[in-house]
């Protein structure tokens, strides 16, 4: 499975590119709106006998400077951890633009904390009290964007965590045509406690209508061996 899966994010680098409209490509992994651009995004998540919805908002401060807060939702269809996730208040600053150097390489800052939530949805990803940091960077073509995330994140919830671990995820992402994109991600997760350490894989495939993008993706995680699917909407004010 693993190598069927690498495989075909390889083949992804296969897939043929035109230009496309970067200032409302909401799902590009470097993507930032201007200034007073308001960006909602709704999600849909089925995973391993549980559904989850989220609902995310960011504003444009300034051309640099975007803010923004997700909460989540998630029914556990075999087990107690049903509830609210904690409250995600974060924000990217743009340290540097394409413009701005040589090599046309786009840096981003992520910071952020999370808190309360129910105490039954306690998964790394969604605990209380978790503080977290991070850089992505990258270059974007007229047709394609190559772009990696590292973030580190530190939970100070000690039941049952109490941990740091760190994520990195290298990213590539097609504008196949005017309104077709298709993208691919490998996520690694070191953490502080073996048992979440994690390897999985994605892929998305976007439609773009204007300013609203409809997204599906796929999600793969080899260590916990659990799929993920999902639909989210885009829409960029």
């Amino acid at each position: 499975m693993r190598k069927l899966l690498f495989g075909f994010f390889g083949a992804l680098m296969c897939v043929g590119v035109q230009a496309g409209e970067l200032s409302v490509d909401t799902t590009d992994p470097l993507f930032l709106q201007s200034r007073s651009g308001f960006l909602s995004t709704t999600a849909l998540d089925y995973f391993d006998n549980g559904l989850r919805i989220g609902q995310y908002f960011s504003y444009g401060l300034t051309d640099r400077l975007v803010i923004g807060g997700n909460l989540h939702y998630q029914q556990d269809f075999d087990g107690p951890q049903d509830g609210f996730s904690s409250f995600d208040i974060g924000g990217i600053y743009r340290l540097g633009t394409a413009d701005e150097n040589s090599n046309h390489i786009i840096y981003d800052v992520l910071f952020g904390l999370k808190f309360g939530g129910s105490h039954r949805v306690r998964i790394p990803d969604y605990a209380d009290s978790t503080y977290y940091a991070g850089l992505r960077f990258g270059r974007q073509y007229a047709g394609v964007t190559l772009a990696a995330t590292v973030k580190s994140s530190w939970i100070f919830d000690d039941e049952p965590y109490g941990m740091a671990f760190v994520d990195f995820m290298p990213e590539v992402y097609f504008r196949v045509n005017d309104n077709w994109r298709v993208g691919g991600n490998v996520a690694l997760r070191k953490a502080t406690n073996k048992h979440y350490d994690e390897e999985s894989i994605g892929i998305k495939i976007v439609r773009e209508y204007g300013r609203t993008q409809y997204v599906g993706h796929f999600d793969y995680a080899f260590e916990a061996d659990g799929i993920t699917t999902g639909l989210a909407i885009n829409i960029l004010f």
